[in-house]
C-alpha cells in the first residue's frame, strides 16, 4: 500500500499572523462605531445643551430663529418605515414562498435573479420614478378616490386629507417597501430552503397541504433567519435618504396626520440642510438628528437581538 503523503504543517507564525488580523479586523469594527457615536455626541453638544430631550418632543424647525425640534422627522422616519414593513413583509413573504414550495424549475432561477437585480437598482433612481411617474399615479387613482369616498368622515377623512399631489407619507413609506422587498425576498428564500426535504416530503405524505407545510415546518424551522431578513429591510428603510428625499414633501412642519401629508424624515433633512448649515445650533440640530438616527437603529437591532435569543431559548425548553 502506497504511503499517504504527509500534510505540510503550516508555520506557527502564519496561524498567529492570521488570528490577529482576524481579530484586529473586529476591534476594527468595534472602534469605528464608538468613533461615529463619539464625533455626533461632539458635534450635537450645543443643541443638547440648548434644547435637552426637549428636541424630541419639539414640531418646531425653525434655522432664522434658531428654533430647532426634531418631533416631525422622528416621526416620519417611524411612519414611513411602518408604512414600508406593512407593505414589504407580506409580499416578500409570498415571493418567497412561491419560489421555494410552488415555482416551476424553469421559473424559479429567472424570476430569483430578476428580484435579487431590484436590489441593485440606485435608490436615486427609485425616487425620481416615485416622482415623476408613481406620485401621480397614486394622486389620481388613489388619494382623490378616498378624498371623494371619506371627505365627509371625521377621522377617516383626516386621514386621508391634503393637497392631491401624491408626495407624502404614504408615497414615500411605498417606495420604502419596494425598495426593501428584494432584500427580504432573498432572505426568506434563502432561509426557506435551508428547510431538510426530508421534513417537508414526511408532511406532504401525511396529507398536509402547502399552506400547512409552510406554517408549521418551515416557518418554525427558519423562524430566526425570517426575523433577521425583516430586521434587515427594517434597517435599510429608516437609513435610505435620496429616495425618501424626492417623495415625502421636505416640509419640517406637519399640519396634520394624513398619511398624505407632506413631510420630512431625519435623513432627508440632512440631506437637504446639512451643507448649507451654518456652524452653530443648525449644525448642531443636524447632527443630534444623526444621533436620534443611530439610536432608533441600535433600539431596533437589540430588540430583534433579544426577541431572536428569547426564541431560541423556547426552542430549547420545547425540546
Amino acid at each position: 500500500m502506497k504511503p499517504q503523503p504527509q500534510r505540510r504543517r503550516v508555520a506557527p507564525w502564519a496561524d498567529a499572523l492570521f488570528a490577529g488580523l482576524s481579530q484586529g479586523a473586529a476591534w476594527l469594527t468595534l472602534a469605528l462605531m464608538v468613533g461615529i457615536i463619539g464625533s455626533l455626541i461632539i458635534g450635537a453638544t450645543p443643541a443638547l445643551k440648548a434644547f435637552g430631550l426637549g428636541f424630541l418632543t419639539s414640531a418646531e424647525w425653525d434655522p432664522v430663529q434658531e428654533k430647532f425640534g426634531g418631533l416631525v422627522m422622528i416621526y416620519g422616519t417611524l411612519v414611513t418605515s411602518v408604512i414600508a414593513l406593512v407593505i414589504a413583509v407580506p409580499v416578500s413573504f409570498g415571493i418567497a414562498i412561491f419560489l421555494t414550495e410552488l415555482s416551476p424549475s424553469w421559473l424559479k432561477r429567472p424570476l430569483g435573479i430578476a428580484i435579487e437585480l431590484l436590489a441593485a437598482v440606485p435608490s436615486i433612481v427609485y425616487g425620481m420614478w416615485g416622482l415623476l411617474v408613481f406620485g401621480p399615479i397614486l394622486a389620481t387613482f388613489v388619494q382623490q378616490p378616498l378624498q371623494s369616498l371619506l371627505g365627509g368622515v371625521p377621522v377617516l377623512g383626516a386621514l386621508v386629507s391634503g393637497a392631491p399631489v401624491g408626495i407624502g407619507i404614504l408615497s414615500a413609506g411605498i417606495i420604502l417597501a419596494i425598495m426593501i422587498i428584494p432584500f427580504i425576498a432573498s432572505v426568506m428564500r434563502d432561509v426557506f430552503e435551508v428547510t431538510p426535504p426530508m421534513l417537508k416530503e414526511s408532511a406532504y405524505g401525511l396529507g398536509a397541504t402547502t399552506w400547512e407545510v409552510v406554517s408549521r415546518i418551515v416557518l418554525p424551522y427558519t423562524k430566526t433567519g425570517v426575523i433577521g431578513g425583516i430586521m434587515l429591510g427594517l434597517g435599510r428603510a429608516l437609513g435610505e435618504t435620496m429616495a425618501v428625499t424626492f417623495v415625502i414633501g421636505n416640509m419640517t412642519q406637519l399640519k396634520s396626520l394624513s398619511v398624505f401629508e407632506a413631510a420630512a424624515s431625519i435623513t432627508s433633512t440632512l440631506a437637504n440642510e446639512f451643507a448649507e448649515a451654518g456652524e452653530g445650533l443648525h449644525q448642531a440640530s443636524l447632527l443630534y438628528l444623526g444621533l436620534v438616527l443611530f439610536l432608533i437603529t441600535f433600539v431596533v437591532l437589540s430588540i430583534s437581538k433579544l426577541l431572536l435569543l428569547r426564541l431560541k431559548k423556547g426552542e430549547g425548553t420545547r425540546s
